[in-house]
């Protein structure tokens, strides 16, 4: 299915006194993979709850390899899983400039109706784009 690729500069506040990349970092990287993801599509959250979908982080898995270092390039390549239905699965892998990998993960979010808060099926506009 369709990738993204992202790339950034590791931050110094996204580091340790080490210089090593914090854990919790990784649930951010993963953000940006998949808004970015969405983005190329022609597609962001802002239009998404315009709409009146929110898409909530149901679930996070994150696998860590080695570690990412201040001032580090990383690539974010985030891809689906499946076709979307009430919830829309990522993978993800992050390389630093090397090529190394970092950490791989996935991420599942739930589509819901904003007004109900209750599940409902992927917006119509996002599987036209993907079956496009």
């Amino acid at each position: 299915m369709h990738e993204h690729i992202s790339t950034i500069r590791i931050r110094y506040s996204e580091t340790d006194q080490m210089g090593v990349v914090y854990h919790g970092n990784y649930a951010q990287f993963f953000e940006i993979g998949r808004t970015e993801w969405l983005r190329t599509l022609g597609v962001t959250y802002k239009y998404m709850e315009k709409t009146g979908v929110m898409l909530p982080v149901i679930s996070l898995n994150c696998n860590f390899k080695k570690s990412a270092f201040y001032d580090d390039f990383i690539t974010i390549k985030t891809y689906l899983k499946k076709t979307p239905t009430v919830k829309i699965e990522f993978n993800y892998e992050i390389v630093n400039q090397d090529n190394d990998i970092l950490c791989t993960g996935s991420t599942s979010l739930a589509f819901i109706n904003s007004e109900t808060k209750r599940p409902i099926r992927c917006p119509e506009y996002l599987l036209n784009k993907l079956n496009s």
